[in-house]
């Protein structure tokens, strides 16, 4: 069980404490409500060009990292399509030093021509690099726009294209900070043996006199259903051929959300799957295969990836794959298939909240799609689940017109 406070300045910026006597660290994560289903389809990767400039200095503090390694403190982030998080760990005796910059970042960065041309740089070299050079590294840049038509997960975090990034202006990224880095649009988790009110002091201190911004009112454009097979043939440079498959299923705070997890991990996660045990293991089509949910909070996708065994025709291989999966949605599983992926799912969630850093993590998460209570009931969720409920819902999901398909065939083949 993970116990937790939770206070509010009158900036708009939320606080929770999670509090571990056992650590001598801390650990503090701050979620800002902003991604790249933020962004505009022409200037695409500036919620996560802009993570990498929060690290370039802000206006009283010219180096992020020199006064929390200083501290024993070392920190990182990360960006998706729905949220941009920061996190650091430190000794809890140092806790005000992270409150210090993390305050005077979110209040004032430090703007520069050089600042912005140097992280151009290594975000478009990151692109280059991970997603055009490497060997399977378009496939996101093709699947996502197979599967999304009109709402902007059909983007990646990188960046629809480079040119997007290379021609990113000064004043396009103070408009970005101006409008998303405020205290009403972000939320911070504090963890560690800490007293909420010794917490709350600094926070007011450092966090309080930041003036909140506008409320920002999301209008995305939703993804309407779809109604027909959509499949993608390219031919690469790769040594084996793949296939990468996603179907449409509901966002992450729907009730839906944990069976359809469930169903994933029934067909692909690991060598006990259904998938792995006849593609692989027994009739030798497939040399890995898995399959995962995204985790979106709009409406995201369940993803089955397979490599092809060199020297098998891609499409028999990919009609056996049909085969299997078609198969979930004729026959509800057994008891004792369903329990597998239950304890699976449910011991993955419970050895993945030992970490504090994680716990500060999912707390920061679960507050953001406002049910924060939710992180002590993840086990509950998963163990409601009927084996006549994963059949229902896999009949819906798994339809040939709510899949969108990615043959991306090597030329050694």
């Amino acid at each position: 069980m993970i116990h937790y406070d939770h206070f509010q300045l009158d900036n708009g910026l939320p606080f929770y404490v999670i509090h571990d006597p056992t650590s001598p660290m801390a650990a503090v994560n701050i979620l800002y409500n902003v991604g790249a289903r933020d962004e505009v389809s022409n200037k695409t990767g500036f919620a996560h060009l802009f993570e990498h400039l929060m690290f370039g200095g802000s206006v009283n503090i010219p180096k992020y990292d020199e006064p929390l390694q200083r501290a024993g403190g070392d920190n990182n982030a990360f960006t998706n399509s729905d949220i941009t998080n920061y996190y650091l760990s430190l000794p809890a005796s140092q806790l005000e030093t992270a409150f210090w910059l993390e305050s005077d970042r979110m209040l004032d960065l430090a703007f520069s021509e050089k600042s912005l041309d140097v992280q151009r740089q290594v975000v478009t070299e990151e692109f280059r690099q991970n997603y055009l050079n490497q060997p399977y590294g378009d496939v996101w840049l093709l699947l996502k726009p197979l599967a999304y038509k009109t709402h902007p997960y059909q983007w990646n975090t990188i960046g629809k294209e480079i040119s997007h990034i290379e021609q990113a202006e000064l004043q396009d990224v103070r408009d970005f900070y101006r409008r998303f880095y405020n205290p009403n649009n972000a939320i911070v988790v504090v963890a560690g043996n800490l007293e909420t009110q010794k917490v709350k002091q600094l926070a007011k201190k450092w966090f309080g006199p930041i003036p909140a911004g506008e409320n920002y009112q999301r209008m995305l454009q939703q993804e309407p259903v779809q109604t027909e097979a959509r499949e993608l043939r390219v031919t690469r440079d790769v040594p084996q051929s793949a296939i990468y498959k996603a179907y449409h299923i509901s966002g992450r705070g729907d009730k839906d959300f944990y069976t359809v997890d469930l169903i994933s991990d029934l067909l692909g996660s690991g060598q006990s799957s259904r998938l792995y045990k006849s593609l692989v293991r027994q009739q030798q089509l497939f040399s890995e295969i898995n399959a995962f949910v995204t985790g979106d909070l709009d409406p995201g996708l369940l993803i089955i990836t397979g490599k092809i065994t060199p020297g098998i025709d891609a499409d028999k291989a990919h009609a056996a794959l049909e085969q299997e999966i078609v198969r979930l949605s004729e026959k509800p599983p057994s008891a004792p298939e369903l329990r597998k992926v239950k304890n699976k799912a449910i011991a993955t969630n419970i050895f993945g909240e030992l970490s504090l850093l994680n716990q500060a993590m999912s707390l920061a998460f679960y507050a953001h799609l406002g049910t924060p209570e939710i992180i002590n009931d993840i086990p509950k969720m998963y163990e409601a689940v009927k084996p006549a409920d994963l059949f229902e819902l896999a009949k819906t999901v798994l339809r040939p017109e709510n899949c969108s398909t990615l043959l991306y065939l090597s030329e050694k083949n």
